[in-house]
């Protein structure tokens, strides 16, 4: 965990590990220290200051009854002076928190030694593959052309009714997205998860909480009247169900799932990478959340990596799973693994769900703690994974399953979507 005293007794080691991120902390950990030894310097003085008012305030009722005017008189211009000090430290105090404060939070999470070393995607770590690749013949689409032969995606009206990255899906598009959600829904559900609804504007306190502010507040809306920002996934309203809560050991494992539409502003994003599905300013997604104890959480990360497998294989679509190196992970994680499939259209791999353990990162902002065996407090250790996001998913479906102009719906599938074929 990244704490205060991990910075005062071991800065190397932090900015050893945070270098794998690619992460410069030397000056921000150098002045952090700096700060922390203003801060419990000052506390010491606070203290002292206090305890000799409290002296002197203790000898003026003795002086007064004894009929000692003066030294009583005294006395309080003592505990004055000794107040007037103690408010000047105080505010003091309070500056250099203050200012302690905002740059610990510009500090990104360690880390774990399982993390491959590497600066972008490229040197991301490939870990398992399943699936066969379709051969598609020469006549094959890509989703946005298919989509639009098919007539159930309306790239077009969307930016007419709002902008780039806001799709309309029609008919049986429209029914695919809900059809999709129930299912990844009722997979959850079946392996535990309990479903909440959540709101999908939060409160700066949420934001904060989860990692995304003040790291991200660039990709995120705002609603600038109400000081709400709209949801870039549910792990934000969901794991801040848990803000300033003390659980109980019966409460373990906590598993979560939720669906939400979910917006990201990705400012810059052009190109053929981004047509069509592959890049949303608006999109659903259904996400996992797990509150675990810290000797557990590997162990539920692992589960949660092969759940989220489990669904792409009733899907039948090619995967690959990659361990994220340290240049290409979140500003919160410990580890990543994210999960793409297949594009045999586009000829590319598309990611589609990410499962991350944040360790204690993100409960040390939300005060989500537990008491141990022994009565002491503890954080816990939060986990959260994409199951699945819906854009990607449904860009590789129809590429994938496309034959004579028609969509093949997956046989798991059609059971919420109530037809076996796009036509």
């Amino acid at each position: 965990m990244l704490t205060l005293k991990l910075l005062r007794e071991n800065p190397e080691f932090v900015i050893r590990k945070l270098a794998v991120k690619h992460f410069d902390a030397a000056d921000i950990v150098k002045r952090i220290n700096v700060l922390d030894e203003n801060r419990r310097a000052l506390q010491l003085e606070i203290d002292g200051c206090n305890a000799e008012q409290k002296k002197a305030a203790a000898l003026i009722g003795g002086h007064m009854k004894a009929g000692r005017k003066e030294e009583a008189e005294a006395a309080k211009r003592e505990v004055a002076a000794l107040k007037e000090k103690s408010a000047a430290l105080e505010a003091k105090s309070a500056e250099n928190q203050a200012e302690l404060d905002s740059l610990i939070v510009l500090l990104p999470n360690i880390p774990c030694d399982l993390v491959p070393e590497g600066s972008c995607a490229a040197d991301n770590l490939v870990v398992k593959t399943g699936n066969e690749i379709p051969e598609l013949g020469p006549d094959a689409l890509p989703h946005w052309e298919l989509a639009k032969k098919l007539d159930i995606i309306d790239f077009d009206l969307g930016v007419k009714i709002t902008g780039a990255g806001f799709p309309v899906y029609k008919g049986k598009g429209a029914k695919l997205q809900r059809a999709l959600i129930n299912f990844f829904l009722d997979i959850n559900t079946a392996a535990g998860y309990l479903e909440v609804e959540p709101p999908v504007m939060v409160n700066e306190a949420s934001g904060f909480g989860t990692g995304q502010l003040p790291d991200k507040e660039g990709q995120m809306y705002h609603a600038n009247l109400d000081n709400f920002y709209m949801v870039p996934t549910a792990e934000v309203p969901v794991t801040n169900i848990f803000r300033d809560v003390i659980l109980k050991d019966s409460d373990f494992p906590v598993k979560l799932t939720a669906y939400t539409p979910c917006f990201r502003r990705e400012a810059g994003s052009y190109g053929k990478d981004v047509r069509g599905l592959n890049r949303l300013h608006q999109f659903d997604k259904v996400e996992i959340v797990r509150i675990e104890k810290p000797e557990n959480s590997y162990a539920a990360l692992d589960e949660m990596v092969a759940h989220v497998e489990g669904i792409v294989n009733r899907l039948g679509l090619p995967y690959r799973i990659l361990r994220l190196c340290g240049g290409d992970m979140s500003f919160t994680s410990a580890i990543t693994y994210d999960f793409e499939l297949y594009s045999a259209a586009q000829g590319r791999w598309l990611e589609i769900s990410s499962v991350s353990n944040f360790e204690s990162y993100q409960a040390n902002r939300l005060k989500c703690r537990y008491k141990d065996a022994d009565g002491k407090m503890q954080l816990c250790h939060t986990l959260n994974g994409s199951s699945l996001a819906l854009p990607r998913v449904v860009a590789t479906l129809l590429e994938n399953c496309q034959k004579d102009g028609k969509i093949i719906i997956p046989e798991a599938l059609r059971p919420y979507t109530g037809f076996d074929v796009i036509d």
